[in-house]
């Protein structure tokens, strides 16, 4: 049964599937050169010199010591990015976590990693990345130069990722072949699409990624820059699909080639469940899902699901040392 939450939205965050329904969702567009124009983007990252510095932030939360990280990116930028780093033991392993459009608002690691080094690049333009025209407002970041495909704002997120992952082996080079990604919401569909092109990384979580179906997703009402993505469509339907075809995150799911972990929300007010389901029924075996009753709401199982979850991440990526 579809979740029956309470809340005040004046669209229904379930959109009336019902899990079965979710779990058959497919794409049926996928634009020609697809392919090609990821590993464009790819080889693009992998040209930069990462020219990594850190700066220790003389913190410790949860037995993480945090330092301050940059590196070199695509467009000349410099990505500022959060380093975590075990209080004790050696490094063997390695995380590279993708955040959400709210930021990253607490640098912590809720995950039991040993020896493991994790690294939370601040997306372009937000945070400790900062580069001006982009706006850091989600509203604005999301339709940054979408009139172009070569030139819109998330193939250089995703490059930042691809260049982060550069920068852990410059850091780390013992982590080779044993490097994850953790991505969540706006993280989830970037990190989509970067596992799904670099094989560099082994092992990949998605948690209510975004980006998934872009002709159904367009059409369901949501908030935040899903609304915005929404709102250029009506005005301008042909543009944002000539781009937006090529963000599609279900299509980039057919290209993981690495075990993936999903966990996607029957409900979701920001990140539409269809979309969420779609990218997870494109990607290949081995995957693995864990369903939430809800996403970006909060809800009275949201803390035991979480813990949860928690849990079957420590086991899950405890395989890449």
């Amino acid at each position: 049964m579809p979740c029956k939450l309470k809340h005040n939205f004046e669209f229904e965050p379930d959109y009336g599937y019902k899990l079965v329904q979710l779990k058959a969702l497919h794409p049926n567009d996928k634009p020609r050169g697809f392919k090609g124009f990821w590993q464009g983007k790819y080889q693009q990252a992998l040209q930069i010199k990462s020219h990594v510095s850190i700066e220790n932030s003389h913190k410790t939360v949860n037995n993480w010591r945090i330092f301050k990280c940059f590196y070199n990116s695509t467009k000349h930028l410099r990505c500022g990015a959060w380093l975590l780093l075990p209080s004790s033991g050696v490094v063997d392993s390695a995380i590279i976590s993708a955040h959400g459009y709210g930021g990253i608002e607490q640098v912590d690691c809720a995950i039991t990693l040993n020896n493991t080094a994790v690294l939370m690049p601040c997306s372009r333009g937000i945070g400790l990345s900062p580069k001006p025209p982009i706006s850091d407002n989600p509203m604005w970041h999301v339709l940054h130069n979408i009139q172009d495909k070569q030139r819109y704002v998330i193939g250089g997120c995703v490059q930042d990722l691809w260049c982060g992952v550069s920068a852990l082996l410059d850091l780390f080079p013992q982590v080779n072949r044993k490097l994850g990604l953790i991505g969540s919401s706006f993280g989830g569909g970037l990190g989509i699409f970067a596992s799904a092109f670099d094989s560099r990384i082994q092992r990949a979580h998605f948690h209510v990624p975004t980006f998934g179906n872009v002709p159904l997703r367009l059409k369901l009402p949501t908030l935040g820059s899903g609304a915005a993505l929404a709102s250029f469509y009506q005005q301008q339907p042909k543009l944002a699909l000539s781009t937006l075809r090529y963000f599609d995150s279900a299509t980039a799911a057919t290209y993981l080639r690495c075990p993936s972990h999903w966990a996607l929300a029957l409900f979701d007010p920001h990140v539409a469940p269809p979309g969420q389901f779609t990218a997870y029924n494109q990607a290949p075996q081995p995957k693995q899902l864990f369903v939430l009753s809800a996403g970006h709401f909060d809800y009275p199982e949201k803390q035991t699901q979480q813990q949860q979850l928690n849990q079957q991440l420590s086991a899950y990526f405890a395989e890449l040392a």
